[in-house]
């Protein structure tokens, strides 16, 4: 499992990415995050998963250095995913897949008080301090 926060520019605030699902998770507000397949690596599975779930390619994509963990009932085991950062065009449109019904973007604090997990809210607030509030290291940034 990859989990991938989109995050844009617009007007000078800084916005994320909260996508709407429909099925697991249904009527909840997420992020970007799905599976790796055989012969990905986690980073080419956020890429690909930004694209079928959003319709987007970011301009830059980085390792967020921090990785988003929590236990599953059904599986009895904790999922432990890599996050990371997309950074989208403020003119690019989102093209929703069949897994979410509405699409936001919203500041870090409201994208804060709409997730519904505390993982979640961690992973944007450690973004926020990490992203926004002061430039990334140049070593995150994932050239591929």
């Amino acid at each position: 499992l990859v989990s991938l926060v989109a995050i844009r520019n617009s007007g000078g605030r800084q916005e994320v990415l909260l996508l709407k699902r429909t099925q697991s998770l249904a009527g909840e507000w997420c992020q970007i995050a799905g599976s790796i397949e055989e012969g990905e690596t986690a980073w080419q599975a956020a890429l690909r998963e930004l694209d079928e779930e959003a319709g987007l390619r970011p301009i830059a994509l980085y390792s967020a250095d921090t990785c988003e963990q929590f236990y599953e009932a059904d599986r009895d085991a904790i999922t432990i995913a890599p996050v990371f950062v997309a950074l989208i065009d403020s003119a690019a449109e989102v093209v929703l897949n069949h897994e979410h019904s509405e699409f936001l973007w919203v500041g870090f604090d409201e994208a804060i008080e709409m997730v519904a997990f505390g993982g979640q809210r961690r992973v944007l607030s450690w973004i926020e301090n990490e992203f926004i509030k002061r430039s990334p290291s140049k070593h995150l940034l994932i050239e591929g």
